[in-house]
């Protein structure tokens, strides 16, 4: 079974979670669109009803209003009662990188409004420590980012700032710059997490510390449901 199966499998497993008269967070990026794919056609289907969904960027906000799901805001509901959605990495104690879809700003707000937040992966996205495999997405503002990025490389990452479409800097739905930083192996995520936090011009950072409720992670042995100790 390809890693797309996989995935697949992790999406539909997550989805079953959802009950009528929820309140809905649409994650972003490549596995979680098929949560949202999913719950489209269980809609369609007559199998779920009444619920309204919370979009996590503007690219699964298009897919969602093409596969019919009613959607609202946070201003409407401010509390959000399951969110699904992926990550780039996940440890053992099911912290998080996310961002690589550059939504990161706006799944963070989500994950913090939702009562349970559900995180879909295959299981190469399980590591021993953050960083092993991905770099710390930064979500800056375009002004002084190169000063960011000296910063951050004088925290001992490796910064690289993302490219778009032509070569030109990507732009997160906010307008603003990603700088990808590499610390390698994180030990103590969390203190990284509140650094970051504290530099102006620092929007949002990666690190999801305390958020996820569940995983679930599919891979050649089939399910895995990973929760929160």
């Amino acid at each position: 079974m390809d890693a797309a199966q996989l995935k697949q499998q992790a999406a539909e497993y997550a989805v079953q979670f959802i009950q009528p008269g929820m309140v809905v967070g649409l994650g972003a990026g490549s596995t979680a669109i098929l949560a949202v794919r999913h719950i489209g056609h269980l809609l369609a289907g007559g199998q779920l009803r009444d619920i309204v969904g919370i979009p996590c960027s503007t690219a699964t906000e298009a897919e969602a209003r093409q596969l019919g799901i009613p959607l609202t805001t946070l201003e409407e509901h401010p509390v959000i009662d399951v969110t699904i959605d992926g990550a780039d990495e996940v440890d053992p104690q099911l912290e998080l990188i996310k961002g690589g879809g550059g939504a990161l700003t706006r799944e963070k707000i989500v994950a913090q409004a939702t009562r349970r937040e559900i995180i879909i992966v295959d299981e190469s996205k399980l590591v021993p420590a953050l960083g092993t495999t991905w770099a710390v997405p930064v979500e800056v503002v375009p002004f002084g980012y190169g000063s960011q990025q000296a910063w951050l490389e004088g925290l001992g990452a490796q910064v690289k700032l993302r490219q778009g479409r032509e070569g030109q800097p990507y732009r997160t739905d906010q307008g603003n710059y990603i700088l990808d930083c590499n610390f390698g192996p994180i030990a103590r995520p969390a203190e990284l997490a509140e650094t970051l936090k504290r530099r102006t011009g620092i929007v949002e950072h990666g690190l999801f510390i305390g958020l996820a409720a569940d995983v679930i992670s599919a891979g050649k042995d089939g399910i895995r449901h990973l929760t929160r100790q």
